[in-house]
């Protein structure tokens, strides 16, 4: 048998296996319902919430007790017991949002058309950790390390659409950077009416901000706590916008985020059957 017939084997069989572990799937309910609750959770909390059997229950809580999954308060409440610490530990070491970006658009080809980038906020900049030049002339090139004043990028103004209105003030209440276009945001109450507008759309534009001509649509990447980590960005030619294509590469880009958050462990609930 060949290596992909046999893999395919094996997928086929997991499949079919998943659905007759039934105690699996409600164990990782147990661990989402007591993580994710915002009381202590007695064992009849946990019977009802999950709809299971009392027998059923008493079972599989003992077990995920037994293994360290859950652990027991004094008061007979359940919390997060420490095993799953040494997964998470794991899965967080070998996180790499660079090699999940560049994976990503590697194999997706709905944004090949445009220079699509990655960016980490650094206080009042943004650095470019991850850069897929196109080859159609921007007039403006991105490259790994450069750093960019944060209110004038996509990526720069969705990252800090996230921070408070003290965090805000802290940074560029008293010292905001110097335009680098004329359409450059002028100041911070001007940034802060921006940054408003992008907590509704789910989308920052940067519409000709860094480079008159240039027109860049970004977005956020969150990790397993919903933080938003990083950015991805769009950039393409002033000329080939029009507010349906600006509203359609705003979608690409949020799916494209949701689809590296997930990677990184964001909003990914299990659910019985």
């Amino acid at each position: 048998m060949s290596i992909a017939r046999r893999a395919a084997v094996e997928d086929t069989a997991i499949g079919k296996s998943s659905d007759s572990v039934p105690a699996l799937r409600r164990a990782v309910s147990i661990l989402d319902f007591v993580t994710n609750s915002g009381n202590a959770m007695s064992a009849a909390d946990i019977t009802r919430a999950i709809s299971l059997p009392k027998s059923t229950a008493h079972g599989l809580l003992g077990t995920m007790i037994e293994l360290g999954l859950l652990a027991r308060n004094q008061d007979g409440t359940f919390r997060l017991g420490p095993h799953p610490m040494r997964w998470a530990n794991g899965f967080l070491s070998d996180m790499d949002i660079v090699s999940i970006f560049r994976d990503y658009f590697a194999s997706d080809t709905t944004l090949t058309p445009y220079t699509v980038t990655l960016t980490i906020l650094d206080r009042d900049e943004v650095v470019y950790i991850g850069c897929r030049n196109s080859h159609q002339p921007l007039g403006h090139s991105f490259r790994i390390g450069m750093r960019l004043p944060a209110p004038f990028t996509a990526t720069g103004k969705m990252l800090l659409s996230e921070l408070p209105d003290d965090k805000l003030q802290a940074l560029f209440g008293s010292n905001f950077p110097p335009p680098m276009s004329s359409r450059s945001v002028k100041n911070l109450t001007l940034l802060k009416q921006e940054l408003a507008d992008i907590r509704t759309r789910g989308v920052s534009i940067d519409d000709g901000q860094i480079r008159e001509g240039m027109v860049c649509i970004g977005t956020a990447v969150r990790d397993h706590t919903g933080c938003a980590v990083a950015g991805i960005a769009i950039s393409l030619l002033e000329s080939e916008t029009t507010p349906v294509a600006i509203e359609n590469l705003g979608e690409m880009m949020r799916r494209s985020a949701d689809i590296l958050s997930e990677q990184l462990g964001h909003n990914r609930p299990w659910r019985l059957p």
